[in-house]
This record gives structure tokens, C-alpha cells and sequence, in this order.
């Protein structure tokens, strides 16, 4: 089988995986405790020290726009990018303000240096076996200088055992995904990037509020648990380091 044939063949799963899922999946991650948690500990350490106001900001593969209202509120131009057109339907609906197109990371049709900063929150773990390829095409349409900033599972971790063992069961997961490696992603890209920035984080709260959908939680329990475990997160995170984390949030420079 051709790499291109493959590249069709994981993003076609993508895409009828998230589509088939998209009601549950908006529900879990924009109700009041997902965006707490995702306010916290990813979208504040994505941003830091990045100057937002009047910029051309991507929400790559951005779903139905988690982040968009508050790069908006930011002053960022913003444009979402998603293969499902059920969560570009989202974004739109949620989103009046932000353009957003319904296509692949990997062919998206935007001209070279379209984008001052490129944000992706859990969508690089889609792409596998075409995650370099993504990489790439994220580096082409950045601006000299632009940002990467992505939160993603990682896999020098020992959540990973247990994250691939699910993945493999689990039909809330399509057959691809896969955590991503930091340190190849690193050695591969090192001519292309300057890595600015890497946290690991994400524990308890990580996977029992933000990923409530995958562990089945009913929405109307997330009230009675996610304010202790956010709480413990806040403990627990300068704690565990690198292996006992289950995601990185980094920022890279194109060079």
C-alpha cells in the first residue's frame, strides 16, 4: 500500500470517527469543567508569553473552536481548520466572528506563510502515519518566526501503556491514533523549529474531567468531583515530571 493510500485511508477513519461522535464529543469538553481544566492547564501555558492581539491565528484541526473565544477575546484573527463537517457546523454555530474551513491538515489548499501562529490541541495524535507529514505542512504555512503551539498525549510516559492497551479496545478511538514522541518530533525537526517551550502535565483531572467522555462519566457527576481533582492537579503537576504525565504542551518557533 502507497503512503498516499494510507494517508486517505487514516484520514477517511478520522473523519467518519468524528463525525459519528460529534454530539458526545462537544458535549464532554465544552461543558463548565472541561473548559476550567482546559483554561488552567493548557491554554495558559500554550499562550504564555505570545503576543496575541492582531495576529493570524490557525485552529488546526480545531473541532467545533474550544480555544477560538478566547483568542478572539484576545484580538487574534481566527480561522478554524477540521475534516469533520459536523464540528465545522459546530464551530460556525458557536462562532460568528472566526472563519473556519472543512479540510485535511494534510491538503488544506493555504498558500506558504499564511499564519502568524498555529494552534493544535490534541489533533497531531490523528494524523499517525502521516504525523511528520502534518509537521510539515504546519511549518509551510507558518511565517517566518510563527509559532507552533500544540498540547498533545505523549508517549515517553508511563500513561502510555495504558492509553495504547484502551486505544486498541476502545471504539470511541479510531485505529490510528497514536501518542506522539516529543524527543523524535525534536531530532526530526530540529532544522525547521526552535523549541521554545515543553511542560508535561495532566493527571487525575486530566482524564476524569477533561476526558469524562471516554471513561463514560454522565455529565450532571462532573459538579460533584471535578473541583477537588482540578485542585489536586494543581499539587500533583510540578510533581510527577515527564514519565508520569499524561500530555505536553509545547510552543516551537519556525526558524
Amino acid at each position: 500500500m502507497s503512503d498516499n493510500t494510507l494517508s486517505d485511508a487514516s484520514e477517511t477513519l478520522q473523519k467518519e470517527h468524528y463525525e459519528r461522535i460529534a454530539a458526545d464529543y462537544d458535549a464532554h469538553y465544552n461543558d463548565a469543567y472541561s473548559q476550567q481544566y482546559m483554561r488552567k492547564f493548557i491554554y495558559e501555558p500554550l499562550l504564555a508569553g505570545i503576543e496575541i492581539s492582531g495576529k493570524k491565528v490557525l485552529e488546526a484541526m480545531s473541532g467545533g473552536g474550544q480555544l477560538t473565544q478566547t483568542l478572539l477575546d484576545k484580538g487574534a484573527k481566527v480561522i478554524g481548520l477540521d475534516i469533520s463537517h459536523a464540528q465545522t457546523a459546530n464551530f460556525r454555530r458557536r462562532h460568528k466572528n472566526a472563519e473556519v474551513i472543512c479540510a485535511s491538515m494534510l491538503n488544506s489548499g493555504i498558500k506558504d506563510e499564511s499564519f502568524d501562529i498555529v494552534i493544535v490541541i490534541g489533533g497531531l495524535h490523528h494524523l499517525p502515519p502521516k504525523t511528520s507529514e502534518g509537521l510539515r505542512e504546519i511549518h509551510r504555512i507558518l511565517k517566518k518566526g510563527g509559532y507552533l503551539c500544540f498540547m498533545e498525549p505523549h508517549s515517553e510516559s508511563v500513561a502510555d501503556y495504558l492509553r495504547n492497551f484502551w486505544y486498541k479496545r476502545d471504539s470511541l478511538f479510531a485505529e490510528n491514533e497514536a501518542a506522539i514522541n516529543v524527543s523524535k518530533l525534536r531530532r526530526e525537526f530540529a532544522d525547521s523549529f526552535e523549541f521554545k517551550s515543553e511542560l508535561f502535565l495532566g493527571n487525575v483531572a486530566y482524564l476524569l474531567v477533561m476526558n469524562s467522555l471516554v471513561f463514560r462519566v454522565p455529565l450532571r457527576l462532573k459538579p460533584i468531583y471535578s473541583p477537588s481533582l482540578i485542585f489536586a492537579e494543581k499539587i500533583l503537576n510540578p510533581i510527577l515530571g515527564k514519565p508520569l504525565s499524561c500530555f505536553v504542551v509545547a510552543q516551537w518557533r519556525k526558524k
